[in-house]
């Protein structure tokens, strides 16, 4: 679990801009917009601004006044499963939406022009994970990058890694690494020279419920600290924190049922 970032910006420093490829941005649509605040708030240290207004109701979460996440309100008619959305850096939004659509992917949403947000566009890709695009006029995406509260890994859960990894690495650019140390089914995405995100194929069986979605790993100081306080906030403990090669992690569930990681790096 390998953050990679762009040309600056580790170590809790302000980034600059990303390089093509790279996830840039990560948000999450929600019900109870007011509730979620209140839930990350808490876990994370977050403080809240006004989003832009052409996305609607939205608030941009920070960290010592620096962006580090979105949160959304979705419509009262829609009830898609919730989930954390990685957006990947782009140069020319439209062309990366042309070529999402010509390697099989959907744009759902956009592109589109979000004031301070920048271009973005919304889609998913062949086999229905939801990814974003974006690109920013002056500075692109998460101003904070590294420490705690801070995203600091993807990892896509799919039915099956080859020809979902090779939609990834068509669209935005990305260089396939098979990691034979993670799974049978588990392949690293490499931008910048750096790995940036993993795809893993879980098989049909524990994707029934939500189908295929990104997973982001959250950085806290302490997980079993901070799986306390998310228990008491309402959340739940999918898998409990245990001890791997890059640090203790432990997957949870927000109160609306948005699943995302928390990991704490090796001391």
């Amino acid at each position: 679990m390998t953050e990679a970032r762009g040309s600056a910006g580790s170590d809790g420093e302000a980034h600059a801009r990303y390089a093509p490829g790279v996830p840039c941005w990560v948000s999450l649509m929600v019900h109870g917009l007011t509730a979620a605040q209140e839930f990350y708030g808490e876990l994370f240290g977050w403080e809240f601004r006004p989003g832009p207004r052409r996305l609607g109701p939205s608030v941009r979460a920070l960290l010592d006044g620096r962006d580090v996440a979105g949160l959304g309100r979705l419509p009262p008619d829609r009830r898609p499963p919730t989930a954390w959305t990685p957006y990947f850096a782009s140069d020319d939004v439209d062309a990366t939406a042309d070529t999402v659509r010509s390697c099989g992917g959907t744009i759902g949403v956009g592109p589109l022009d979000a004031a301070e947000a920048g271009r973005l566009a919304i889609g998913s890709d062949p086999a229905g994970a939801v990814f974003g695009v974006r690109r920013a006029p002056a500075r692109l995406g998460t101003d904070l990058t590294g420490g705690p509260g801070t995203p600091v890994w993807h990892e896509l859960l799919t039915f099956e890694s080859a020809h979902v990894a090779k939609f990834y690495e068509t669209a935005f650019g990305h260089e396939r690494e098979p990691s034979v140390a993670a799974g049978p089914d588990h392949v690293t995405l490499r931008a910048a020279g750096r790995p940036v995100a993993a795809v893993r194929g879980v098989g049909p069986a524990p994707l029934r419920e939500r189908g295929p979605h990104w997973l982001t790993s959250f950085e806290v100081a302490d997980v079993d600290e901070a799986v306390a306080l998310l228990n008491g906030l309402g959340g739940r403990v999918l898998a409990p924190a245990h001890d791997t090669a890059h640090g203790r992690t432990a997957t949870a569930a927000d109160p609306e049922g948005a699943r995302f990681a928390l990991v704490q790096g090796p001391r």
